[in-house]
């Protein structure tokens, strides 16, 4: 058994679509980013790695290789979940959080725990995600960002 946890924060931005945990969320602004800039998933795909003490996001899907341009999330998390099989590894648990203060997580969280639960061929019970806001103080307050923060339980395969 192991645990892993990370953190990841994008600006938001005009021009670009919000996606998180894989569902697209009609907003204004979106994240900016290399990839997609899913910003749930980032902090879980790292959370993922960690627990393996396989470094992180950036030393597998690096923002300087041109093939993660625009990518996915969702591709990157079935990858780290390839990753995890091959160190015989399954989820326990995930358990994340997103910090907006706009728009509003709630609708959209029972799609992103089915989206991740699906890809990391986990029960959806296994995957449990929070939001909270930034109660209008720092740059999630005053909607300049979005911060994910993820804990991962890994059991043996």
């Amino acid at each position: 058994m192991r645990i892993g946890q990370s953190i990841d924060i994008h600006q938001l931005v005009e021009g670009r679509p919000l996606i998180l945990g894989g569902v697209h969320i009609p907003y204004e602004k979106g994240l900016k980013g290399h990839s997609d800039a899913d910003v749930l998933l980032h902090a879980i795909i790292e959370a993922i790695i960690g627990a393996m003490g396989e470094g992180d996001i950036g030393k597998h899907f690096p923002d300087t290789d041109p093939q993660y341009k625009g990518i996915s999330s969702m591709i990157l998390l079935e990858k780290t979940y390839e990753m995890m099989v091959n160190h015989h590894y399954k989820i326990g648990n995930v358990d994340a959080i997103i910090m907006t203060e706009q728009p509003k997580m709630a609708p959209h969280i029972t799609a992103m725990r089915e989206n991740i639960a699906q890809t990391l061929h986990t029960d959806v019970n296994n995957i449990n995600i929070k939001a909270t806001r930034g109660e209008k103080m720092g740059f999630v307050g005053r909607g300049e960002g979005i911060v994910s923060q993820a804990v991962v339980l890994l059991e043996n395969a």
